[in-house]
């Protein structure tokens, strides 16, 4: 069973602003809630902010023009009221009376105007007499006015003529305004440009204060919605992590775990589902794992009842085929088919009982110290004979693996004669080469064949039991197939590890590794699992046996 659990973020610390960027990264990969409220916050940022920049263009715009329309509809009233002043008045030719006339039509526009800012040009004399002359304000003169604003007037009489300026004070800086321009007639005497400033100062503060309530509301709804957004999400978000922490139990072998159900919505149906489908899961496991021990049990009882019978037929057999020489040749072929298939079926019982052994975890190491290298060299002498019927020849390189080690040297040995076998069963008639040495942390012995090799997938089942790469070749050495799994369990018995590399058509790469120490394996083993040697790098004499002293710091040396 694989153990799973779920995912949390590391605690950050905040004061560091270095690790910032990587804990916001870290909650974005892991946190869906952070997620979701980034997003929608963004969203909602980049929603609200073309939301206020279009309305603050349009109330700025709707401010202007509602202001133009002032300023237009004022002026119009002023220049008219002013123009009735002049034709209510009879100027004739006294220059007293027609100076008097004139002013009160200028009183008469600053009046109606509701503006200060006026300035009155000559723009055409009507009559050879006296023509008063214009007038300006102090904060607003002729020079202010743009050419174009000027020939507008002056080509276009009946209509008024407006343009925007930038109005400029002594004791402030310069604010936007607008400056509407017509014509005010003393008939008989003149034609004048009457141009009447508005400041638009007031209508900017408007805008200003507009805008600004606008940014803050914008940014007190942002806040709200990410507080409601960071609630609803919690409310989601909680069951759902609770969820996978309950399925990470779940998965990790704790069956009685169950979902806390609250309410009746959609996340109480999913929590009534995932406790339902929990108990489905907890009883068919239980229901799996009685079915095992009765198998186990089946297969314990089976080859331990078949032990008896199995030593009465061994014996015979071996009687038999002691005398085969007195039968005929069929009779005697029959009693060597006969005893080797004993002896088959019997290494086939006795991993059987080591397989159900293990199942029941009641195997037990009798430890010893034991040179592996020794041990090596042993099962090479005791295996060169079969190598030899196969044509190949066994190499052996240990540079270390001589100072003695904790294991059980029996199931070493098993170890080693099932590997050794494998690569002479495999090998096409190359050279193998068993590979011991040693480190500070563990002791290694590899065992490399350059025969056919097999394919990534197939490598990842070569420890399965009864599993075989190439159903349809012939077995020479025999094995019953347990061989490679029993060696796996002997290896993690010992803290160790088996491991295998295979190439299709370079060969294969089997590396044992056994800890110096008690407990698993650590660090980096000292023979490598992929091979850096090919077959024409190898020496063609074995590397003899020779007495070695223990290196105090758990080394090798001459």
């Amino acid at each position: 069973m694989i153990a799973t659990t779920a995912t949390r973020v590391q605690a950050v610390d905040w004061r560091s602003p270095r690790s910032w960027p990587g804990a916001v990264i870290a909650e974005w990969r892991h946190s869906m809630r952070f997620r979701a409220t980034v997003i929608t916050l963004v969203a909602t940022a980049l929603t609200i902010l073309v939301t206020c920049v279009i309305m603050g263009l349009v109330i700025r715009n709707d401010l202007f023009e509602a202001r133009k329309d002032e300023a237009l509809h004022n002026s119009r009233a002023a220049v008219a009221q002013a123009q009735r002043v002049l034709e209510s008045g009879v100027a004739g030719d006294d220059r007293a009376t027609l100076s008097s006339l004139w002013r009160q039509a200028q009183n008469e526009l600053g009046r109606a105007a509701s503006s200060k800012l006026i300035v009155g040009v000559v723009s055409e004399p009507l009559g050879d007499g006296y023509i008063p002359p214009g007038f300006n304000s102090q904060q607003f003169s002729p020079a202010q006015l743009s050419g174009e604003l000027l020939t507008r007037v002056k080509d276009v009489p009946a209509r008024q003529a407006w343009q925007s300026i930038a109005l400029s004070h002594s004791d402030a800086p310069d604010s936007a305004g607008i400056v509407v321009g017509q014509i005010l007639e003393i008939r008989g005497v003149a034609r004048y440009e009457v141009y009447i400033a508005y400041d638009l100062a007031d209508t900017d503060e408007t805008l200003q204060f507009v805008q600004r309530t606008l940014w803050l509301a914008g940014l007190a709804l942002v806040t709200l919605i990410a507080g409601i957004l960071w609630l609803v999400l919690r409310s989601v978000s909680v069951p759902i992590i609770e969820a996978a922490e309950t399925s990470a139990r779940l998965a990790s072998g704790d069956l009685g775990v169950r979902l806390r159900v609250h309410g009746a919505d959609e996340l109480a149906s999913l929590g009534h589902s995932f406790n339902a489908m929990a108990d489905s899961i907890e009883a068919q496991i239980k229901e799996l794992a009685e079915l095992s021990l009765v198998q186990q049990r089946f297969v314990s009882d089976v080859s331990h009842e078949l032990r008896t019978p199995l030593t009465t037929i061994r014996l015979a057999a071996e009687m038999i085929n002691d005398q085969k020489d007195q039968f005929d040749p069929t009779t005697a072929r029959t009693a060597e088919l006969l005893h080797t298939q004993v002896q088959r079926f019997e290494t086939l019982l006795s991993d059987l009982l080591e397989i159900s052994r293990y199942d029941a975890g009641s195997v037990q190491l009798e430890v010893e110290a034991t040179s592996l290298a020794q041990l090596a060299e042993e099962l090479v002498e005791q295996m060169r004979p079969l190598a030899e019927t196969h044509g190949i020849e066994l190499r052996m390189v240990a540079p270390g693996g001589y100072s003695p080690v904790d294991m059980d040297p029996r199931r070493m040995r098993r170890v080693l004669r099932n590997l050794i076998g494998n690569a002479i069963e495999h090998g096409e008639g190359q050279p193998v080469v068993v590979t011991v040495d040693s480190n500070q942390h563990a002791v290694a012995v590899g065992v490399r064949d350059f025969g056919m090799g097999m394919r990534p997938e197939d490598a990842e089942h070569v420890f399965d039991r009864f599993w075989r790469a190439d159903p349809s070749r012939k077995r020479t050495i025999g094995g019953t197939g347990l061989g490679l799994s029993i060696a796996l369990g002997d290896a993690r018995l010992h803290g160790g590890t088996l491991q295998v590399w295979s190439e299709l058509g370079v060969g294969s790469n089997f590396v044992l590794t056994i800890p110096r120490a008690g407990g698993e394996a650590t660090g980096q083993g000292p023979i490598p699992l992929e091979p850096p040697e090919t077959l024409a790098d190898l020496g063609s004499v074995t590397q003899p046996i020779v007495v070695r002293r223990s290196d105090p710091e758990g080394g090798d040396r001459s």
